[in-house]
């Protein structure tokens, strides 16, 4: 018989490259995480997935900087399948570029991605993956985590 762990791990799914660059296309939020001044920091960025990497916008400020500079970035996504109780998370790890603004930029990617925050927006930051990994799995019901403690009476506050 297995134990809890082993069955909920069991309930795990990893994902190949493939899946995560489908899944990313169904979302357009993630977290963006970057190095400032030696401390992790996390940003929300609206963004598109271009072929087989990842493309937002921004204004000047501390994100465009930290990702404009030679330290790896990560950006994370997060979402859930309609009606299958599954939720699942994808993160790409690689280096950021700062992009040209180009025709080519602005009729692509660019046409279609729009910041949700007011303001000047006028850099386009690409993300080229060194690592895709990603992970999908089944949503437990909020009953599998009851314990005595949710009880106001056993624990001491009725």
């Amino acid at each position: 018989m297995r134990n809890n762990s082993e069955r909920d791990a069991a309930s795990v799914e990893d994902l190949g490259a493939s899946a995560c660059w489908d899944l990313l296309r169904t979302v357009s939020v993630g977290h963006l995480a970057v190095l400032v001044d030696g401390h992790p920091e996390i940003f929300p960025v609206n963004y598109k997935v271009d072929h087989e990497s990842v493309v937002f916008r921004t204004g000047e400020g501390t994100k465009l900087h930290a990702a404009a500079g030679p330290a790896a970035v990560a950006l994370e996504a997060d979402g859930t399948g309609q009606g299958t109780r599954t939720a699942w998370s994808v993160e790409v790890k690689g280096h950021a570029e700062v992009l040209e603004p180009s025709p080519d930029l602005m009729t692509g990617v660019g046409l279609t991605l729009f910041p949700w925050q007011a303001g000047h927006k006028d850099y386009f930051v690409r993300i080229t993956p060194t690592a895709v990994t990603g992970r999908r799995f089944k949503i437990t019901s909020p009953l599998t985590w009851w314990s005595h403690l949710d009880d106001p009476a056993r624990a001491g506050l009725a």
